[in-house]
């Protein structure tokens, strides 16, 4: 249930009000609005009566929350999350570019691409250096060397780096390489991990898994907000349908379904939601003129010869055409980019 303190409530009051709250059995998370303050009480009470928290000194009103998700809902937290990681700004006005290789194969290869991504406006590094692979004798990624190599290439060219962690023992070395952990669609029901990675105080983006609904999609989100960890954004990168012109069916309706629903930023891989790059760009456009915060997009010097997902590469050029053809969609839906 969400709870609406008094404007001007005084914090003994405040105090009382989780003391009697936890005293119910509900664990409480706090949020402070434009004017009021507001707490997240969780806990599966169905025939709780709510009358027993509404009366209590410096209490405005008191909310049942239907949706499954508590602390990710729009009912928990009315103005949208925005996320800061250095100079990056991401879930405000500004639609940020995430953009790279889709592995770090060697340092040429990064920095080359980080100079790339760089010019044409990206504002964070992507790149893997653990790549979950269907194929065990696929390339699995450079591992510590990779990341080693990726944090260099984003300190070279001021930019903020985003990589993907796979297993719970791997977050304390990925945290020291790392701006942001990405959590692979594979691992979005990985609760281990979702509970891990509510630990750190670090941004956490949660792509959503190939067939997941956007309710179990949110409530993984809901692992690590539980979890602590307030700096959570979705990314929709394409589920698993019948189709197969394409790699995976690009669900855009999930942006605005999301800002309906959840005050979390969302972001649009079309890289993936695609696979093919001539699909890329007019997928891309599309996600910016439906609302999403930012664009993951997958950029190599010399896709023929990547290790992994060259077909689904951009060209240097067609990034550089794709980062202006956004600036120009964005100005005309009152956005920047």
């Amino acid at each position: 249930m969400i709870i609406i303190l008094e404007k001007g409530v005084r914090d003994e009051q405040i105090e009382e009000i989780i003391k009697q709250a936890e005293d119910y059995g509900f664990s409480i998370h706090r949020s402070t609005g434009d004017e009021q303050i507001l707490l997240g009480a969780i806990g599966i009470q169905s025939n709780f009566d709510t009358r027993k928290i509404k009366i209590l000194e410096g209490v405005s009103a008191v909310y049942r929350v239907t949706e499954p998700f508590r602390l990710a809902s729009r009912g928990y937290k009315k103005e949208n999350t925005v996320i800061n990681i250095g100079d990056v700004i991401l879930g405000a006005n500004e639609i940020i570019t995430i953009a790279g290789p889709c592995a770090v194969e060697s340092e040429k290869q990064i920095m080359t691409i980080a100079k790339i991504v760089k010019d044409a406006g990206a504002k964070i590094l992507r790149g893997g250096a653990f790549k979950p692979r269907t194929s065990p004798y696929s390339f699995q990624g450079m591992e510590e060397e990779g990341l080693i190599l990726l944090r260099k290439a984003g300190d070279e060219f001021g930019l903020a780096v985003i990589t993907e962690v796979m297993d719970p023992t791997r977050v304390e070395l990925i945290y020291k390489y790392t701006d942001i952990f990405q959590l692979g669609s594979r691992n979005m029901q990985n609760f281990p991990l979702l509970r891990e990675l509510g630990r750190v105080d670090k941004p956490v983006m949660i792509k959503r898994g190939m067939s997941a609904t956007i309710d179990e999609w949110l409530m993984a989100a809901e692992y690590i907000l539980a979890s602590g960890n307030e700096n959570v954004m979705v990314c929709e990168r394409g589920i698993r349908t019948f189709e197969t012109s394409t790699r995976n069916t690009f669900d855009l309706s999930a942006i605005p379904v999301i800002h309906q629903r959840s005050h979390l930023p969302i972001i649009a891989d079309p890289s993936h939601a695609t696979g093919i790059r001539d699909k890329v760009i007019p997928m891309a456009l599309a996600a910016v003129a439906a609302g999403t915060d930012g664009l993951m997009v997958e950029v190599h010097h010399d896709p023929s010869s990547a290790m992994s997902d060259g077909p689904q590469s951009l060209l240097p050029e067609q990034f550089k055409e794709l980062m202006s053809q956004v600036r120009r969609i964005a100005e005309v839906i009152g956005r920047n980019a």
